[in-house]
């Protein structure tokens, strides 16, 4: 039988989404920047909005792909789409586009730096790995304290982003047999933001 353990109750937390397209490596392991895609904007919006995060950085060192982006919120968010879905103009409102990730940390956190926890597969010295377990108690204990949670596009963060963290969350694993884990990004975030604050 099932122990039936009451739900924390994550609502309240003070966590914000940065999803990073530079610095990033690209599958030869250069230093590349990844152009946006219109689905990560909608999609992790939308995941982000559900989970109660407050703010989803874009973060893009290309100003004609920041542009690109801000054409489309605002077609969104002030536009014809703005009337005909209120409900998607809910979620991209709480898109931040920065150039850098110091832009994020300057701008937005200037008065209390928040602990940054990166999503990465490999390991990096210096930088604790922690489980979604532990990280869900963490925050649960003190949901006032500010977090970041980095995501990597193209083949993951580079070590620039890296050494700036507090934390690396453990990777995701499913129950495939050969141990296949290739998820889209928006994929990634959805589950993440679940594993710490879904009602289970």
């Amino acid at each position: 039988m099932i122990e039936d353990i009451p739900a924390l109750d994550m609502r309240g937390h003070n966590l914000n989404v940065a999803l990073i397209h530079w610095p990033v490596l690209n599958k030869a392991r250069d230093v590349v920047a990844t152009n946006v895609t219109n689905f990560d904007i909608h999609d992790i919006a939308r995941a982000s909005r559900t989970y109660g995060v407050g703010k989803y950085f874009i973060v893009n060192t290309i100003e004609e792909q920041l542009i690109f982006v801000n054409r489309m919120l605002d077609h969104w968010r002030i536009g014809p789409g703005a009337r005909l879905n209120p409900m998607r103009q809910t979620a991209l409102g709480m898109i931040q586009l920065a150039e850098t990730l110091d832009v994020v940390l300057n701008k937005h956190y200037s008065e209390e730096k928040p602990q940054i926890i990166a999503t990465a597969a490999r390991d990096f010295p210096g930088v604790e790995r922690c489980s979604f377990r532990e990280l869900r108690q963490d925050i649960f204990k003190d949901k006032q304290r500010a977090r970041l949670l980095l995501f990597g596009t193209g083949f993951g963060l580079d070590e620039q982003i890296l050494k700036k963290c507090d934390l690396i969350l453990e990777p995701i694993k499913g129950a495939s047999m050969e141990d296949y884990r290739h998820l889209s990004v928006r994929s990634a975030v959805s589950i993440c933001l679940d594993r710490l604050f879904g009602a289970w």
